[in-house]
């Protein structure tokens, strides 16, 4: 052990030097490391959250396609599926270098249970696939965007701004409408929803519908490049052309689901 003395005189050259940094500079430097240290925090705050987050919620109409395709996304196979009133999940592993796995959670179409589920899985999610009949999509219109109305307008969903695919299903049948005009006529029907809604009387207390917000930009018509989300449409067919003798064409949502995942 080095003697006291000697200590202290390799040590005095270095809180000389200290004492006559000046005290602006000396600021300079701590603001600058704490600057750092809460960038290094937030990083990492982020990071748990998405790594948490890892479920993908299949949601949609009933009779939409949405428990075909996950079927189809995690066994290949086709099978004959019925309407569920409970949810289903499996973990999904996409096809990126990363090898990354998500939870696929198919939750039920029917009205009374789509919301509830919803409110449910939410706070968990990674991004939403919101599956759409290609055929029926005429006559469902209203309420297909009517409950997209719903998702795009929680106050979660938009607070993480989830990621949203809006998958056009049953496109294997000729008279299946094309991604373009689903987005259109739904891009629509939006803005009619918002127009609607704003003119609706408000609560006692003055505000809007609990755990919901504005949707897009006020004044101008609504187009999904107005919401902090990104919007996708793919057009897909869980069933695929030959149905359980083939294999389904859904590789623009398996590409998505790559991306995201």
């Amino acid at each position: 052990m080095a003697p006291e003395g000697y200590q202290r005189s390799g040590l005095q050259p270095y809180l000389d030097s200290l004492r006559q940094v000046p005290n602006a500079t000396l600021l300079s430097v701590l603001l600058a490391l704490l600057a750092v240290a809460l960038t290094l925090l937030v990083w990492k705050l982020i990071q748990g959250r998405k790594s948490s987050q890892r479920t993908v919620l299949l949601v949609g109409l009933c009779d939409s396609g949405k428990t075909l395709l996950f079927v189809r996304l995690l066994t290949g196979t086709y099978r004959n599926t019925q309407t569920s009133i409970t949810d289903s999940s499996a973990v999904y592993r996409v096809s990126n270098d990363k090898g990354s796995s998500v939870t696929l959670v198919d939750l039920p179409g029917h009205e009374s249970l789509r919301l509830q589920f919803l409110e449910r899985f939410k706070a968990t999610a990674r991004a939403i696939v919101f599956v759409v009949d290609s055929v029926a999509f005429q006559r469902e219109v209203k309420d297909v965007a009517e409950f997209l109305y719903q998702v795009l307008t929680d106050c979660t969903v938009l607070k993480n701004t989830l990621p949203l695919l809006i998958a056009c299903n049953k496109q294997d049948i000729t008279m299946a409408k094309s991604a373009k005009l689903i987005q259109q006529q739904l891009e629509k029907e939006l803005n009619t929803l918002r127009v609607t809604r704003s003119a609706a009387p408000s609560t006692l207390d003055g505000s809007t519908s609990s755990g919901t917000a504005q949707l897009g930009k006020k004044g101008k018509e609504f187009d999904f490049s107005q919401l902090p989300m990104k919007v996708e449409l793919v057009e897909c067919s869980a069933r695929g052309s030959k149905a359980e003798e083939g294999s389904a064409d859904i590789e623009d949502l398996e590409k998505w689901l790559a991306r995201i995942a």
